[in-house]
Parts: C-alpha cells; sequence; structure tokens
C-alpha cells in the first residue's frame, strides 16, 4: 500500500493531533482536520496550536463534534482523505472519575461514528489513538506487551480507551476495515495540555507555588516525546497491519521525582512539593515494549527525556 495523501485528523488542534498535523503537511501530504474545540482547556491554546497549519494551503479545517456523522463525512469528503487517524476523545483518568457517561459518550460511541464513517467513505487504513491505560495496575515489573491482559481497568477513560480498541477490532472483522492502534504512552513536549503533570508542574514551579504531588513520588511512567509519537503514528498510518495494536512509548520509566529534578534543571527554579493521597484511578507504573512496533514500522524513539524537557522548557518560555 502507497502513503496516505490526504489524511482526516481528528483532534486537530490538540497537543498532539496539531503536531501530526504539522509534521503530515512537512511531509507534502494534505491534511484535513476536525476538532470540536472543547472547552476541557482553553480553546484559545488550540486555535494557537493550528496557527502554523491554517497559513499552509495544504491545510484545511472543519469545526465539528466527532459524534456527529454529517460532520465526519463531511470532512472524509471535502480531501477526499484517503488515511485516517482518530485521536479526538475526552482525556484525562481523574476527570473521568467524575463524568463517565460523557466519557463513554465521546470515546465510544464517537470512536463508533467516525470508524462507521470510514467505512461509508471506502477508506482504507486508520490509526485508532489508543492508551497505556488499557493495561491497568501491574503487579510485576515487566514491561507491558500488547499480549497482556487488558481486561481489569481502573479507571472509565481505561475502560473507554479498550472499547475502542475491541469496535476497532470488530469493524475490521465485519468490514475489512485495516485499523492500527497506537497504545500511547505518556506524551510530553511544547503544546502539552495543560493538566498534564510536566507543564502543570513547570507553570506552578515558575510562579513560585508549590506542586501538588499526588503519592510518595516513587511512581513511574514512560514517558514520550511528542516528535517520536507522531513518528510511530505516521509509520503506522503507512503501513497495512489489518488489525494491529502497537505500543508507542520510550522503553523506559521515570520517577516522578526525577521528573522534578530534571524540570528544575530545565527552569532554573526549585520546586517546592506538597505531597497529596495517592488518587483513585491512578496506576503505580507504566513501562512499554515496544519490539513489535520497531520490528513492524521501524519506530525508534530518539529524543531523550533530558532534551525532551529542555525543548518543552523552551517553548514554555516563548509562551509566558
Amino acid at each position: 500500500m502507497s502513503r496516505a495523501e490526504c489524511v482526516l485528523v481528528t483532534g486537530a488542534a490538540g497537543f498532539i493531533g496539531s503536531t501530526l498535523v504539522e509534521r503530515l503537511l512537512a511531509d507534502g501530504r494534505r491534511v484535513v482536520g476536525i476538532d470540536s474545540f472543547d472547552s476541557f482547556y482553553a480553546p484559545e491554546q488550540k486555535w494557537r496550536n493550528l496557527r502554523v497549519a491554517q497559513d499552509h494551503r495544504g491545510f484545511r479545517l472543519i469545526e465539528g463534534d466527532v459524534r456527529d456523522a454529517s460532520a465526519v463525512g463531511r470532512a472524509l469528503e471535502s480531501g477526499p482523505c484517503d488515511g485516517l487517524v482518530h485521536l479526538a476523545a475526552l482525556a484525562g483518568v481523574r476527570p473521568s472519575l467524575e463524568r463517565p457517561a460523557e466519557y463513554a459518550d465521546v470515546n465510544v460511541r464517537g470512536t463508533a461514528v467516525v470508524l462507521e464513517q470510514a467505512c461509508a467513505h471506502g477508506m482504507p487504513r486508520v490509526v485508532f489513538a489508543s492508551s497505556s491505560s488499557v493495561y491497568g495496575e501491574r503487579a510485576d515489573d515487566a514491561p507491558f506487551r500488547e499480549s497482556d491482559a487488558t481486561d481489569a481497568p481502573v479507571s472509565p477513560y481505561a475502560a473507554t480507551k479498550r472499547a475502542g480498541e475491541l469496535i476497532a477490532h470488530a469493524f475490521h472483522a465485519a468490514r475489512g476495515l485495516s485499523i492500527a492502534c497506537a497504545r500511547i504512552f505518556t506524551c510530553f513536549g511544547p503544546r502539552q495540555r495543560p493538566d498534564l503533570a510536566i507543564r502543570r508542574f513547570a507553570e506552578r514551579m515558575l510562579r513560585g507555588d508549590s506542586v501538588q504531588v499526588f503519592g510518595d513520588g516513587s511512581a513511574l511512567r514512560d514517558f514520550t516525546y511528542v516528535d517520536d509519537l507522531v513518528a510511530g503514528l505516521v509509520a503506522a498510518l503507512d503501513a497495512e497491519p489489518g488489525y494491529a495494536v502497537y505500543n508507542f512509548g520510550a522503553g523506559r520509566s521515570i520517577s516522578v521525582a526525577q521528573v522534578l529534578g530534571v524540570l528544575e534543571q530545565a527552569l532554573g527554579v526549585k520546586a517546592r512539593v506538597e505531597w497529596r493521597p495517592r488518587q483513585p484511578g491512578d496506576v503505580s507504573r507504566t513501562l512499554a515494549d515496544i519490539g513489535a512496533a520497531r520490528r513492524a514500522l521501524g519506530y525508534a524513539p530518539r529524543i531523550s527525556f533530558e532534551e525532551g524537557v529542555r525543548r518543552f522548557a523552551a517553548w514554555l518560555e516563548e509562551t509566558r
């Protein structure tokens, strides 16, 4: 299968979505973006994310909700598109505990609508953005592998992402849709959402406020730099997986305490930590086995955590 020349990106104005859009445009492809500009965080930031793309003649933006079949169909037709990356979702583990029905509606029903429209418009390839949260809490220290059990989510958000994978498989089995599910581990970098830990920590540190850490600082996360993730998503888009699931992480874990240390160096500010109890829905560790993505897609993360934080800090300084 040749590469996709016109790609529909749902959630195009978000952190990952806007970075992906720019990468696809830089590759010489046309891109149609759809985004609802949900108020989960400031829509103004999302519009800023798209400033570069909107000046590009190969980009078209449609404001719409992925639950609206007519909006998704219009976006697919406007290309016409021959590739789709479905990133749009309500994000965040903790908010999903408070709004589980809304998360299910957007993340599960919205995914079904997008895949239904993809089939109706003869879409040859789809990438669905899943999450490392589908693995739940683990009792051992082994890296997370795509073959591991994913039947015990600990948050509604995680459950919706696993449901999305199962819906994707059903569309592949029943309709022949070629789809890759990307299990995204904690992504960071320029344009990061304000609710995510690295940005939240950094902004509070720069204001001189205390940093709230839930737990004792030993929680481990596999942090994935956004450019490395986007490279993996593009490789998955141009592959012909039939149905496949890939971990997109860095293959290493870093503790919250280590994150604060790296931020202190990058920002030149000492963190004042306010310790809080561990929150429901949080898992103690994530660690990706990225062997499958490496073998199938040539996925090879290149940006170290320290370098990624330096790039993030430089972006944050520019936006202040």
